[in-house]
């Protein structure tokens, strides 16, 4: 199994994928477009692709012009059944490939939230794997329209939006399910200014926010991913 990962933002972790790709014996190739890496002409060599988070917006095509040709690559890999993971601005991307608008700047969400499973979503084989309302770790301000023929899979009172599926296996999550405690203390670490800009006082308050909502979202995080995984198709 051979799965493409496809970086936007410097120092992004990987998290509770990796985990779920490691398990399944896959190898994983990296490309950072953000710092010049060209992007795959297309699918060949790939099982999968997996398009992770970002400062920038869906829209932001003049500072990262090579945008719209990972919109397009996305849209590519689901087209021939390959599977696809868009995370955040990963899912936003899902979204603009498939002809969904992109909203920005008016779902501002940080730390861990709740999110509850549409029906779909309860019935759906990724997502079948969690309970029907879980917390999850959040961090965004944009949200998306679904493409005509989505299957909203889940949502909550900030973003009606908060998952997708089109197709058999393409997956768009705007919560950060990847997010393990590991990966958000990195943040905290590595991305502090940021952080207390979004929510201000998070660091002191940290310990305990994540002693109440960390385990049952990384649980439910390593679930979602190895559900994913196991819809990916070994050419």
């Amino acid at each position: 199994m051979r799965i493409l990962i496809v970086e936007n933002f410097p120092d992004t972790a990987l998290g509770q994928v990796a985990v779920a790709l490691d398990e399944a014996g896959a190898e994983q190739v990296w490309t950072r477009p953000w710092n010049g890496d060209a992007l795959p002409d297309g699918t060949e060599g790939f099982d999968g692709v997996v398009v992770l988070g970002g400062e920038q917006n869906a829209l932001d095509d003049h500072n990262h012009p090579y945008l719209p040709d990972l919109a397009r690559l996305m849209k590519r890999f689901g087209d021939e059944d390959k599977a696809v993971l868009g995370i955040c601005l990963g899912c936003q991307l899902l979204a603009r490939s498939h002809g969904g608008r992109n909203v920005l700047g008016q779902t501002r969400e940080f730390g861990w939230h709740r999110v509850a499973l549409t029906d779909e979503g309860r019935a759906d084989p990724v997502f079948a794997a969690v309970d029907r309302e879980f917390p999850i770790f959040e961090w965004h301000s944009d949200t998306f329209t679904l493409p005509e023929g989505a299957v909203h899979l889940a949502r909550n009172d900030a973003a009606e939006n908060q998952c997708f599926r089109i197709g058999r296996a393409s997956y768009g999550t705007q919560f950060h399910f990847e997010a393990s405690r590991a990966v958000v203390e990195h943040w905290n670490r590595n991305f502090a200014s940021t952080v207390e800009g979004m929510m201000p006082g998070w660091l002191a308050g940290y310990e305990a926010r994540a002693a109440a909502d960390g385990p049952t979202a990384d649980e439910a995080g390593l679930a979602i991913a190895r559900a994913w995984v196991r819809q990916v198709r070994r050419d």
